[in-house]
């Protein structure tokens, strides 16, 4: 594991590492052969031939503990509405470690063998136990903690802390446990519900429900999770942080205010799409509401909600200009 971290030595800046200048004796002989002047003596050479192995092995090994369970993953929810974001994710995390890295890589410092075994020695054997139990939400996480695990012994803890914000958002991109969304989509699924027969009542619209079941005219519909507006929550949650980082840094008061906003116009796009299933199963029929229909009025609310996300966004950026130049009249008057 040591050499393969020093290898990492590479990437170093030239300037940095220490040059050994060819004696007297050596340079006619080697100005006289045509070859050139190198630091590195021919016994460092197998050395530096055993690193870039030693970087193909952990290469391979990384993609053999990746690879199954992004596919495990992406068969399970990235063809779901509730994982849709995966994809986007993962595309958009990998980009945002590759621009950054330049700028930490003079940081790279492994920790000692022992501190890196303590991590990554658990988790690969944890791993093959989570494939077997076959839970999604438990191998991706697992998977991800192995991956940090080995990023941490290669580079170290202060790398890690500089690529917080990508690591983190990384892990969007596999879904939360079944539990926590069934804990949060029954309260929000139940409030739908009731507010959307109360707003259709006060337009003499033959509606009533209990619970999560909504009765109009003749058609009975269901306010499945997907109408609850917890997928809109995480979707929309991954995609502003990304938004904030890449517009404003790592301004961490305004990510938090506007990841508060995210939850109420998640849950009010969400509320105007049961809304239009509703009135389409009434106007329309069944088969016209659960068609077609139903994942175009996922699509523009999801849509309608990024955008609402955007004009807040302008908003309150024209609400500090104004308040920092209100603070500047003053003093220069």
């Amino acid at each position: 594991m040591d050499n393969t971290a020093r290898s990492f030595g590479d990437d170093f800046p030239q300037d940095a590492r220490v040059q050994h200048a060819p004696t007297p004796e050596q340079a006619p002989e080697e100005a006289d052969a045509g070859t050139p002047v190198t630091g590195a003596s021919s016994a460092d050479l197998p050395q530096r031939r055993r690193f870039a192995l030693a970087d193909l092995l952990l290469f391979a090994g990384l993609l053999a503990i990746i690879v199954p369970t992004l596919v495990f993953v992406a068969k399970s929810t990235w063809s779901t509405e509730e994982g849709a974001h995966g994809p986007i994710v993962l595309m958009t995390g990998i980009w945002l470690l590759w621009t950054k890295w330049p700028s930490v890589r003079d940081a790279v410092r492994p920790p000692p063998a022992w501190k890196a075994a303590l991590l990554v020695v658990p988790l690969l054997l944890l791993l093959p136990v989570t494939r077997i139990t076959q839970i999604v939400e438990i191998e991706g996480y697992v998977m991800y903690a192995t991956v940090l695990a080995v990023a941490y012994a290669l580079v170290g803890g202060k790398v890690l802390a500089k690529l917080a914000f990508p690591l983190f958002y990384l892990a969007f991109m596999f879904p939360p446990p079944e539990t926590v969304i069934y804990a949060i989509t029954m309260p929000l699924k139940i409030g739908i519900s009731e507010a959307s027969i109360a707003f259709l009542k006060l337009f003499g619209y033959p509606i009533g429900g209990t619970g999560v079941t909504i009765q109009i005219g003749q058609y009975q519909l269901l306010v499945a999770a997907a109408c609850s507006g917890l997928n809109s929550i995480v979707s929309l949650s991954a995609l502003t942080i990304f938004y904030i980082y890449v517009r404003h840094g790592n301004n961490l008061r305004y990510a938090v205010f506007l990841l508060l906003a995210v939850v109420p116009v998640a849950v009010a796009a969400n509320f105007i799409r049961v809304l239009i299933l509703i009135l389409l199963t009434y106007h329309a029929g069944e088969a016209t509401a659960q068609g077609f229909m139903h994942d175009l009025a996922g699509i523009t609310m999801f849509a309608t909600a990024l955008l609402l996300i955007y004009l807040l966004d302008l908003a309150l950026q024209r609400m500090m200009k104004k308040r920092h130049s209100s603070h500047k009249q003053p003093a220069a008057s």
